[in-house]
């Protein structure tokens, strides 16, 4: 009897495709546009700022072509809460201007095709980059990428190639090459995939968002080619179109270009923090790809050589350590408009095999406008080497963390360790000054080694590069690693890492 994979559900979706009544629209009265426009944004509003529910993420986008004008893309916990989603919207004004010519309902799932002990229920014996990825695909977040295309897919059934007559290994070999074709997109394309079985009119619905819709294009082409799509894909109607925040309905309805602005503050876009980061795969319903976890670690430039984080993203206990530490004088980020998101990984493989791995990865991350670097450090004193990867935007951060946590060795994820991570990032130290650097560094680690409640810190070394370095520490808890902010011998060497930093450091928050 062939083997049926576990599944393990998350969040439902709902992408609600409307159409607009265009001849209604130009004859009615500008008070009931105005009404209905009003309405819509606030509904739209409400809705990317999940106000309905406990978690989730919602999105408007503008689709091209006959068959909609635009869709209402949902994520959350329960059907019950999409479908009073649905229903809030029929109780606008503007929902009087529009019809449904179509919908699709769908549940984000992990199969068995990721993870035995996952369905077992050995989660000790996963890496935590697994559950991480795990986490996403069951929680995504809506990434804040120009564009999208939907379409529903099914396996194929058929008298000569039946998906469902192939065995469990099978099954896993295909979709494991076929998830080698989406990795050559990484950092271009994010996906969501949510099972429609018993619940719409195919078997899974598909989400690509991307900056670039050729991106789009390419990859469902290339994918094409792989086995499990050419013997056994079968799709149905493609759906393309541009987000616009909330604020933007009116330009939209006007005909004017959207957005207006690229997100700007009048849109909630981007700005909620409802449930784990999606780091997903490139076509196919029932596979386990990309394994990583999100990223949502912040950067910015500052004055001193540390940023601060633990394991939660709680946004009180963000502000309490911001606060102790602006006390002090010590700079530890914005908790908004961060000028780059950072994901940072620990592997226990070889730094030059590491390296030729991620060398090939940055290829691709070069492609996107966002990628600002991504290289391979090495601890100074002991063989720890971690892989960090920065970007302008996090959803960018998520999806390039889901690729690299694939690298060999992949342990961890910096701030997922027990206790409080800080991580000082990025030394420029000038060539002439790198022995000062080192050796400071070294009396610095004898004071910590003697404090309460340090774990360990490391000095780590860009392998392209000997004086880009960052250092990351492990405390037992947030008042440990405050006394050592506090004391005199941390205000003496950010006092003196002016004069031999060639500038100012760019920092990440963990959070």
């Amino acid at each position: 009897m062939v083997e049926a994979p576990q599944t393990d559900e998350g969040w439902f979706a709902l992408h609600d495709f409307r159409t607009v009544d265009w001849d209604a629209w130009r004859d009615a009265p500008e008070h009931e546009r105005r009404r209905a426009i009003e309405e819509g944004v606030a509904y739209l509003d409400a809705h990317e700022t999940v106000e309905d529910a406990e978690a989730g993420a919602s999105a408007v986008f503008s689709v091209l072509g006959h068959k909609a004008d635009f869709v209402v893309v949902h994520f959350r916990p329960t059907l019950d809460d999409v479908s009073r989603a649905e229903r809030q919207f029929e109780q606008t004004a503007l929902a009087a201007f529009t019809e449904q010519p179509t919908s699709y309902v769908s549940v984000t799932e992990v199969s068995g095709y990721v993870s035995d002990d996952y369905f077992e229920g050995n989660e000790e014996d996963i890496d935590t980059g697994l559950l991480r990825y795990i986490e996403g695909k069951l929680k995504p977040d809506i990434p804040e990428d120009t564009y999208m295309s939907f379409y529903p897919m099914s396996k194929r059934r058929g008298e000569e190639h039946n998906w469902y007559d192939l065995s469990f290994d099978e099954r896993r070999d295909l979709m494991s090459t076929h998830g080698d074709t989406g990795r050559e997109y990484a950092g271009k394309i994010k996906q969501v995939i949510a099972s429609s079985v018993g619940f719409d009119d195919y078997e899974w619905g598909v989400t690509l968002f991307g900056d670039d819709p050729t991106d789009i294009k390419d990859i469902v082409y290339e994918m094409r080619f792989d086995e499990v799509s050419s013997k056994y894909g079968e799709f149905g109607r493609f759906y393309v179109g541009r987000r616009f925040p909330p604020s933007d309905l009116g330009a939209f309805l006007a005909g004017d270009a959207v957005p207006t602005s690229e997100f700007g503050d009048e849109s909630h876009h981007g700005a909620h923090a409802h449930g784990e980061g999606g780091h997903h795969d490139a076509e196919g319903g029932d596979d386990g790809h990309h394994h990583g976890g999100e990223s949502g670690h912040h950067g910015e430039d500052g004055d001193d050589g540390h940023n601060h984080g633990g394991d939660g993203g709680d946004e009180s206990t963000d502000e309490d350590i911001r606060g102790q530490l602006e006390d002090l004088n010590i700079y530890a980020g914005k908790p908004h408009g961060e000028d780059v998101y950072a994901t940072v990984l620990y592997s226990e493989a070889d730094a030059d095999e590491l390296f030729e791995e991620v060398e090939g990865l940055r290829g691709n991350f070069d492609h996107y406008p966002t990628h600002v670097k991504t290289a391979v450090y090495e601890a100074n004193e002991r063989g720890r080497v971690a892989v960090v990867s920065i970007w302008e935007t996090a959803s960018a951060a998520e999806t390039a963390a889901g690729f690299l946590s694939e690298l060999p060795g992949i342990v961890e994820r910096a701030g997922e360790e027990s206790g409080f991570g800080t991580m000082g990032m990025f030394y420029t130290v000038k060539s002439e000054h790198r022995g000062d650097f080192v050796e400071k560094f070294g009396t610095v680690g004898g004071l910590l080694e003697e404090m309460d409640g340090h774990f360990d810190t490391d000095l780590m070394v860009n392998v392209e590069d000997e004086d880009d370095m960052f250092i990351a520490s492990q405390w037992r808890s947030q008042d440990d690693a405050m006394e050592f902010f506090r004391s005199d011998a941390f205000r003496d060497t950010v006092q003196w890492g002016r004069d031999v930093l060639a500038d100012r450091p760019r920092h990440v928050f963990l959070a």
